[in-house]
């Protein structure tokens, strides 16, 4: 039976794999080659296990994190050289927290933030950690912030804003400091009816200034003096009839106008 050397570093999950990755590396690809990667694979998983404990309380499940640093660990397995002279260990590490990290990045953002954006986060987070315990009961201010992560104040402020978007509220949340149940569903706005009359308005306005002063003076009575079509015929002196046609043949000539210009 196939067993590993279990000589071990100073880190009790960190095994003595020299000679299996020697032998991994003449073996061809077939059953032997993949036993022993397998058998690798499974003296390191402690490690990879420790590693993803570091990340655990962030909003994933600690099983969930194993199995990115066992996905991380394959990897690491695969793309070890022996040959370079390297431990293992220090390769696999930064290997395996760097899946962890991209299962973060990728996966876990409520919002979608662009990766220049989150990586300033991390760096932003990491400077206001460290300043809050050196400021004085205080938040730091931007300038701070910048100084201490080496960026701008404009790429600080980028940070900070990347701090609340890692997850989101639900729209029935109550918002902070109101007693009322009054939510963030409440706070948003919905569509303006007005927003449709500002441009049919803007539309038939050269349409109205192109009309004979007499038609622009009836439509003007009829829609925006509200008069009716006797009042406005009494005060032109013609009679009701004529005012109805002249409306109905300025508003259908109107609007073929626009018509024409739209499908155009």
């Amino acid at each position: 039976m196939r067993t590993l050397a279990h000589t071990k570093h100073p880190h009790d999950d960190a095994p003595d794999t020299a000679e299996a990755f020697q032998r991994l590396a003449t073996l061809p690809e077939g059953e032997e080659r993949e036993a022993v990667r397998q058998d690798i694979v499974r003296a390191w998983l402690p490690m990879a296990d420790r590693l993803a404990g570091r990340f655990r309380n962030r909003g994933e499940s600690l099983e969930d994190l194993k199995q990115v640093a066992a996905l991380g660990l394959v990897k690491a397995v695969d793309r070890y050289d022996p040959e370079r002279g390297a431990a293992f260990e220090s390769f696999a590490v930064p290997t395996i927290t760097g899946e962890i990290k991209r299962h973060f990045r990728d996966h876990m953002w409520t919002l979608h933030v662009p990766r220049r954006v989150q990586d300033l986060r991390g760096r932003v987070r990491a400077a206001y950690q460290e300043l809050s315990h050196t400021v004085g009961g205080r938040a730091p201010t931007v300038s701070e912030i910048a100084q201490k992560a080496g960026m701008t104040e404009e790429e600080a402020m980028a940070g900070l804003e990347a701090l609340d978007s890692f997850t989101a509220l639900s729209l029935d949340a109550e918002l902070p400091g109101t007693e009322d149940g009054y939510t963030l569903v409440d706070a948003l706005g919905g569509p303006d009816p007005a927003l449709d009359v500002v441009i049919d308005r803007e539309a038939v306005k050269p349409r109205l200034r192109s009309l004979p002063e007499r038609e622009q003076k009836i439509l003007y009575m009829r829609f925006f003096r509200d008069m009716t079509q006797s009042r406005i015929a009494e005060d032109l002196g013609i009679s009701q009839m004529h005012v109805s046609r002249l409306i109905s043949r300025c508003c259908s000539q109107m609007r073929e106008d626009i018509m024409r210009d739209v499908a155009a």
